[in-house]
């Protein structure tokens, strides 16, 4: 992710901890996890390469890189075919991929713009949006209602017809 920071230059941006404190929980698996592992993620396992041909089990995070057009498509595909976690996105409400995602998700937390961290710990600059946390299944909705009482952003539950 992290394009408005410096184009092509790296996917390696890393979610803010605060984030994974006003969530409250523990994934079974980062399945999008940096190279080098070094990461705050709270995860029992990571996947840091071909991670959308590698088996993914229990509750997952997932933070793909936000880089490219329709880049995100695979990444929520799977991540709705796997149906328990949360991923990590920007709340881009006009592209097509979120709109179809939005079909899926058991609830959505739009939350103001996060500043991420480059590898050496550094904050980031702000992205041009704000991002969107997507929930699949009970754990995930729970954690999103626990960081929506922890003030980090608005929770949506879609509707279904």
């Amino acid at each position: 992710m992290g394009y408005w920071d410096s184009l092509g230059k790296s996917d390696e941006w890393y979610t803010p901890p605060h984030v994974f404190g006003a969530l409250g929980c523990v994934f079974d698996m980062d399945v999008a996890a940096p190279a080098n592992s070094a990461t705050h993620v709270p995860a029992r396992a990571f996947i840091t390469a071909d991670s959308l041909r590698s088996q993914w089990t229990g509750f997952v995070w997932m933070n793909p890189p936000f880089g490219g057009r329709n880049g995100l498509e695979p990444w929520m595909k799977k991540f709705f075919e796997h149906a328990d976690g949360i991923a990590l996105t920007p709340d881009r409400t006009s592209a097509p991929w979120f709109r179809e995602a939005w079909l899926f998700a058991d609830m959505v937390l739009f939350t103001p713009k996060l500043r991420f961290l480059r590898p050496d710990g550094s904050e980031g600059k702000s992205p041009s949006n704000g991002t969107a946390l997507w929930a699949k299944g009970q754990r995930a909705v729970d954690a999103l209602c626990r960081a929506r009482d922890a003030g980090l952003g608005i929770a949506a539950l879609p509707l279904r017809d």
